[in-house]
């Protein structure tokens, strides 16, 4: 991919173009930005006990806006990797110093690096079993109008800093192509074990979808509002609208204080989410008709606190609603999937502009996938559809603006596990 140019663009618009294009020359641009240009990033630590056995364990190392709402990092980078031989015990602490390193150059939050590892049913396959206790089900399509590719690698890395030198650096240290990350030298590589690396990035934060405007999709109006962080132009991510790290996380056997993680590449048609719907539209089919009749979500979501206002009543009335006014919310159906008024999900979904094109990198925690499967057939509305006037997907939520480009599911082991594992380490 061609660099940016850094004349051409303001920091932050530069920042993300030098993460999507990636690379060495794109490290190199990043590190030679002038002082008050580079962010400090601190440094790390060599006592594994400092780092807890959750992989998934972020909440606490992130920041939080003024409603305690978890802020996600900026910056993702997520690498699919292949690998070239079954793993050995030699390739599991090779990996593992590999990791390490990373550990030891960057702080373990968002000002440095967080990241974890991830493993398909593929990777499961090369030893013939899956992953004892946990059901780690081949990706699939999950509604008749959808005709995604699946992952085929063996396994997922997911970087994310609020900076981009950290996830540049790290995925360059895991290849070989630096000597040192953030001071420290880099000794042990994973390149010779990798057969193929897919590469796959994006943003999230305020102001950030509105930069990228320009993007074939957008339409030329630039309707995004500049506080927006996601491209359909309101928040996300509430805490009462989240799962808990603890509701995530795998309770027993030999994978528990893991979790399982599915990630959906959607494509999203922003020229009729905006050119065909107005605002009240828009807040009817992404949260509800209530949301939109009470005016309670604003221009981006600024209205919301700490939830996105889907009361319990509002939650029972979806089919009523669908009926009555002839469209339902896409978190209003979700939000039906709840055990005992709990969300199941954790989501650390953030924008791409992939291929040169707007789109959302789904990404999701759950104990099971199964869960994250329920959740998915709430919110496509099947029920909905048979039951009241609305389409299959025509003002069904907001499904007739996402098409569902990839789909993978994914172990992520607890932190003891989460180099090359077995399907039964306590026997290894």
């Amino acid at each position: 991919m061609t660099l940016p140019d850094r004349d051409a663009l303001p920091r932050r618009e530069y920042l993300k173009a030098l993460v999507a294009a990636g690379g060495t020359s794109a490290l190199a641009s990043c590190l030679d930005l002038g002082e008050e240009e580079r962010a400090e990033i601190p440094s790390g630590t060599d006592d594994p006990d400092a780092h807890p056995e959750r992989q998934h364990a972020w909440n606490a190392v992130l920041s939080g806006d003024e409603n305690e709402n978890i802020v996600p990092s900026r910056h993702h980078v997520l690498l699919s990797l292949t690998l070239a031989n079954d793993p050995t015990d030699d390739d599991r602490e090779r990996f593992e110093a590999a990791l390490r390193t990373l550990e030891r150059a960057y702080e373990r939050s968002h000002d440095g690096l967080l990241f974890t590892v991830g493993y398909t049913p593929a990777y499961f396959d090369r030893f013939g079993e899956g992953p004892a206790g946990v059901d780690l089900p081949e990706p699939s399509a999950l509604t008749e109008f959808e005709q995604p590719e699946f992952e085929a690698g063996d396994l997922l890395i997911h970087l994310a800093s609020d900076h981009p030198e950290p996830v540049l650096a790290a995925e360059e240290a895991l290849f070989g192509e630096v000597e040192e990350v953030n001071g420290e030298p880099v000794g042990t590589t994973i390149a010779d074990l990798v057969a193929e690396r897919e590469r796959h990035t994006g943003f999230v934060g305020a102001g950030l979808p509105a930069e990228h405007q320009d993007v074939e999709g957008v339409p030329d109006s630039e309707p995004i509002h500049e506080e927006a962080p996601f491209f359909m132009g309101f928040r996300s991510g509430f805490q009462e609208s989240q799962a808990t790290e603890d509701r995530v996380t795998i309770d027993e056997g030999p994978f528990a204080g893991g979790t399982t993680q599915h990630v959906s590449t959607l494509a999203i048609d922003l020229r009729q989410w905006y050119e065909q719907d107005s605002q009240f539209q828009r807040v009817a089919k992404l949260f509800s008709h209530e949301h939109a009749n009470e005016d309670l979500v604003g221009e981006y979501g600024e209205k919301l606190e700490e939830s996105n206002a889907l009361t319990d009543e509002r939650i029972a009335s979806t089919i009523d609603d669908a009926r009555s006014r002839g469209v339902v919310g896409h978190a209003q159906k979700a939000a039906r999937a709840r055990e005992d008024g709990e969300p199941l999900l954790l989501r650390r979904d953030f924008n791409t502009t992939d291929d040169d094109r707007p789109g959302l990198q789904f990404l999701t925690l759950q104990r099971e996938i199964e869960e994250f499967v329920r959740v998915r057939e709430a919110m496509t509305g099947a029920d909905v559809a048979e039951e009241s006037g609305v389409g299959r997907i025509a003002n069904n939520g907001i499904l007739q603006y996402l098409t569902v480009r990839r789909r993978g599911n994914y172990l992520l082991p607890p932190r003891a596990h989460r180099a090359f594992p077995t399907p039964r380490p306590d026997d290894a």
